[in-house]
């Protein structure tokens, strides 16, 4: 479990990459809204993360049902993180941050028991 933690750490990396890259192309060099730059970087970075998990961290199959679940979930704990983040006027750095690690530790305990669990 520690081996795939790390992997999963080191997509989650590469993951963020992609997700701030996206975003500051989109937004900042393109003039897209932050609002739907932030949502196309989070697609991106999903697609990149359940692909690049499914085969590198879990070696397992895939499919459509597998990959909706993935993606609703991470997006809900992206909004609840975002929501609760403006409630208490938290500074958008430290949502961040707050939702890179939460993101980590809550995305690999979903993806390994319930996305990618083994069939017994």
């Amino acid at each position: 479990m520690i081996k795939q933690f790390a992997n999963y750490t080191l997509i989650g990396i590469v993951n963020t990459g992609i997700h701030w890259l996206c975003f500051f192309i989109l937004h900042a060099m393109a003039g897209v809204p932050q609002s739907m730059a932030n949502l196309c970087a989070f697609i991106c970075a999903v697609v990149f993360s359940f692909f690049m998990n499914a085969k590198f961290t879990f070696q397992a199959k895939t499919d459509v049902k597998s990959f909706i679940s993935f993606s609703l979930f991470m997006a809900a704990v992206s909004w609840l993180v975002g929501f609760y983040a403006e409630h208490i006027q938290l500074h958008p750095l430290a949502t961040l941050i707050i939702f890179s690690a939460m993101s980590l530790v809550l995305g690999f305990i979903y993806a390994k028991f319930i996305v990618f669990r083994r069939k017994k």
